[in-house]
């Protein structure tokens, strides 16, 4: 396929396909006779876990390990639960960071309607 179909089955424009081709997370793309690349339906599959491991912290360097791995057949099972109890760890930091981000903005958001309300009852604040 070409990478306007790519681009259309995966929501990634053609810039960023052709980034990861670069980077070598998309290395199964392979030349015609007048140098357009063809994709092969292995490409849909690559670019969608890409997508997905960024989603969850993992860097270019560390999706082209895994995706190394992945064609090469040799993916190291212990080196690989390291790498995934890493980026949960880093998950779960980020989700006690939103908690504490959440709870402040709960208590300011009370402090303001109390404030809003008693305002109101002096009759300075409208609303």
């Amino acid at each position: 396929m070409q990478i306007a179909e790519l681009e259309q089955r995966t929501g990634v424009n053609r810039h960023t396909l052709r980034y990861y081709e670069k980077a070598g997370l998309l290395q199964e793309v392979e030349r015609r006779g007048n140098n357009y690349r063809d994709y092969p339906e292995k490409a849909v599959e690559r670019v969608a876990m890409v997508r997905q491991l960024k989603a969850l912290g993992f860097s270019l360097r560390e999706i082209r390990e895994v995706l190394d791995a992945l064609r090469s057949d040799s993916i190291d099972c212990e080196q690989g639960a390291v790498l995934m109890a890493e980026k949960k760890a880093a998950v779960d930091d980020k989700i006690r960071e939103l908690k504490q981000v959440s709870a402040l903005l709960g208590r300011e958001q009370q402090r303001l309607e109390d404030s809003a309300a008693a305002l109101r009852e002096e009759g300075r604040c409208k609303g």
